[in-house]
């Protein structure tokens, strides 16, 4: 049975629990003032009114055997509010070092956003309980540490945590498709150091959530379905799969190459790294599969650097983008330089190569009124009523050798086209 314990304790219960640690893959401590306000109103009120029970949700832990710790799954956020809420009302501690001593989980090690947000919070509670005198610090301190409850699940299979941790936050809400990736390729990395483990978790965190949000659902996703010729939108976490990849004991045919190739490929990095040359080997392709574990935190590091350098080469063109569909069809032509790029290289994405992939993604704009995302879909799958004589510029790429085949790339004349949407940028850049 992985579930070792399951019942209700309170806050002085859980802070009392033996090696209770945040673990390498937790996300930063990011509470807003806003969230703190609201929950320091929330036990305030419950203590005010002499509520016997005031319920905080689950909170869920992993026992690791081998480390001896009770890592917090889910619950970070609410327990370091509490510890901060905690700390503030200790009136009877004669120095701050005493005070920490008491909440063991204010010691632990965390990264320079939860410290700043830490410090924002704490500065946030102490103007809260500002008129509190020493009496009222008390009788709260005391209930909120008796009366205040969690259920707690305690399991020592890593993978059922995660099941819990994917299914819900601490306010019950499914999880960003991309931290449910992140916990699914964090299982797959039992072989690597704490040290390993933390600084690709780090590298990962610097990357801005809606960034990560965007990259997944506006640019790889649409990439790696459109290039199939299907469905690229409405990403959502029952659509993650693609992005699992293949797990180091797959013993399949099509999962060995590619577990050799991407071994192969590390070895020889590191073997002529070591004899002083500096070799850049891509080990990343769209239409490729993911190696599950490590290789996917690179693959999303990789592609991220990727998308910036694609952006920043049409950030001097004078592209629309006020108007919704004038967005989506921005995101439809960088979707195809980075695909492009992507299969050869961005030194390929020579200004008249551009030029075409430009042409073929705002011939859609030209031709409508108004743009959906379910219109780019269509067109980007070959199947817009409009423009159907047309084939996926994608599956053309994918298809292609060598970069200077995109000038084979069918392309409609102006003089084929009403034009519907009249943009002098677009038609003169059209006409060149």
């Amino acid at each position: 049975m992985a579930i070792i314990k399951n019942d209700i304790k309170n806050l002085e219960e859980i802070f009392n629990l033996d090696n209770l640690k945040i673990p390498y893959y937790q996300r930063p401590y990011v509470w807003n003032e806003k969230s703190i306000t609201i929950l320091f109103n929330d036990t305030y009120n419950a203590y005010k009114s002499s509520q016997e029970e005031y319920r905080l949700g689950t909170i869920i832990l992993h026992y690791d055997k081998n480390e001896n710790k009770l890592n917090i799954v889910d619950g970070q956020q609410r327990l370091i509010n509490l510890a901060l809420l905690l700390y503030n009302l200790d009136a009877e501690s004669k120095s701050i070092e005493e005070k920490v001593n008491k909440i063991p989980l204010l010691k632990e090690k965390v990264n320079d956003i939860s410290k700043r947000y830490i410090k924002i919070n704490n500065d946030k509670i102490e103007k809260l309980i500002s008129s509190f005198n020493s009496e009222e610090k008390k009788k709260f301190l005391d209930y909120i540490k008796t009366n205040c409850t969690f259920a707690v699940i305690i399991t020592n299979d890593i993978a059922e945590a995660f099941q819990f941790f994917d299914s819900q936050n601490s306010r019950g809400k499914s999880l960003a498709p991309h931290d449910l990736l992140k916990a699914y390729h964090l299982r797959e990395m039992n072989n690597l150091s704490e040290h390993e483990k933390e600084e690709i978790v780090n590298q990962w965190e610097n990357i801005d959530d809606k960034k990560l949000k965007t990259l997944f659902a506006d640019y790889l996703y649409p990439v790696i379905q459109w290039y199939k010729g299907k469905n690229g939108i409405n990403y959502n976490s029952k659509k993650i799969d693609v992005f699992k990849g293949i797990k180091e004991n797959y013993e399949y045919n099509y999962s060995k190459y590619h577990l050799f190739s991407n071994r192969f490929v590390e070895i020889s990095k590191h073997e002529l790294l070591s004899m002083g040359y500096d070799l850049n080997i891509n080990q990343f392709q769209l239409t490729q599969p993911v190696i599950a574990g490590k290789h996917f935190f690179k693959y999303v590091l990789h592609y991220n650097n990727l998308l910036d350098e694609i952006i920043n080469k049409v950030k001097n063109e004078n592209l629309p983008d006020k108007r919704t569909g004038d967005k989506y069809i921005k995101q439809l032509y960088l979707c195809v330089l980075l695909f492009f790029a992507d299969r050869f290289n961005t030194a390929s994405l020579d200004e008249n190569y551009m030029h075409i992939m430009f042409k073929w993604s705002y011939a859609l704009r030209l031709v409508m009124n108004s743009v959906y995302r379910e219109t780019v879909n269509k067109y980007a799958c070959s199947k817009h009523d409009r423009l159907d004589k047309h084939n996926s510029i994608f599956k053309e790429i994918n298809n292609m050798m060598k970069p200077d085949e995109i000038v084979n790339i069918k392309l409609m004349n102006l003089n084929e086209i009403t034009i519907k949407y009249k943009n002098d940028y677009i038609i003169s850049k059209y006409n060149k």
